[in-house]
């Protein structure tokens, strides 16, 4: 009896694994799509002859850069 109550355990301790395991694949596999679209991209510009628009595109939107003679205004009043 001891032995049944025993690999019943186990055998719910190895499916409870399993499923985590399963949500854990599932998460990473949707991470690897997301990486594989944004290189798909990225590899679209670099073939391209367009890379310096790219670049200016991201200097100005993601990094904050301004060109010289450009003058930005922050709205501080928003909370």
């Amino acid at each position: 009896m001891a032995v049944i109550i025993g690999c019943t355990v186990l055998l719910i301790a190895t499916e409870k694994d399993c499923h985590e395991k399963e949500e854990q694949i599932t998460v990473i596999q949707n991470k690897i799509d997301a990486y594989e679209t944004e290189n798909a991209e990225l590899q679209r510009v670099l073939d391209s002859e367009d890379k310096e628009a790219y670049m200016e595109k991201v200097a100005l939107e993601e990094r904050g850069y301004a060109y010289p003679d450009e003058r930005r205004f922050y709205d501080t009043t928003r909370d």
